[in-house]
């Protein structure tokens, strides 16, 4: 049958595990935020120390990893190599949330920019209008000429017979 890109493939046999990468990243920024606390040191430190105070003072049979403490150091090791992708993962979640932030924060910070370069354009505007319209200061000045003009500037002319 060949296939039509008109129309939905029929959901066939996967061999593969579906998950929701959303959910899974959530719960590993979950781990790995646990994993950066204090609280998680001081109970891997308890851990530790009675692992290792366990096998060392226990009688002979209670005793189910001896002094090398390989046991311990697997369980470590398997601990660390499941941390390590999921510490990676949170960070890259944590990566792309800043960066969609960074754009945000760009386009407000270039919209605020274009609204201070019109409000200054329109400050000049309004500047140069003004620079063409008579102030109150011009007005009175003006006025005040024009009166000192109508007035008799010489003593003998106003003493008219």
């Amino acid at each position: 049958m060949v296939d039509r890109l008109d129309q939905p493939r029929q959901q066939g046999l996967r061999l593969r595990a579906h998950y929701d990468p959303e959910a899974f990243g959530q719960l590993s920024e979950r781990i790995a935020r646990f994993l950066g606390t204090a609280r998680f040191l001081v109970y891997m430190t308890v851990f530790v120390g009675v692992w290792v105070v366990w096998n060392a003072l226990a009688p002979g049979e209670g005793r189910f990893d001896p002094y090398p403490f390989i046991f311990l150091t697997l369980m470590l090791s398997l601990q660390a190599s499941y941390a390590a992708p999921l510490i990676l993962l949170a960070q890259n979640r944590q990566d792309d949330r800043d960066r969609i932030q960074t754009d945000i924060d760009r386009a407000a910070a270039e919209r605020t920019q274009a609204d201070l370069e019109y409000l200054t354009r329109e400050i000049a505007a309004l500047r140069i209008a003004l620079g063409d319209v008579a102030t109150r200061d011009y007005v009175r000045s003006e006025l005040q000429r024009l009166l000192e003009d109508l007035q008799p500037s010489s003593p003998a002319s106003s003493e008219a017979p």
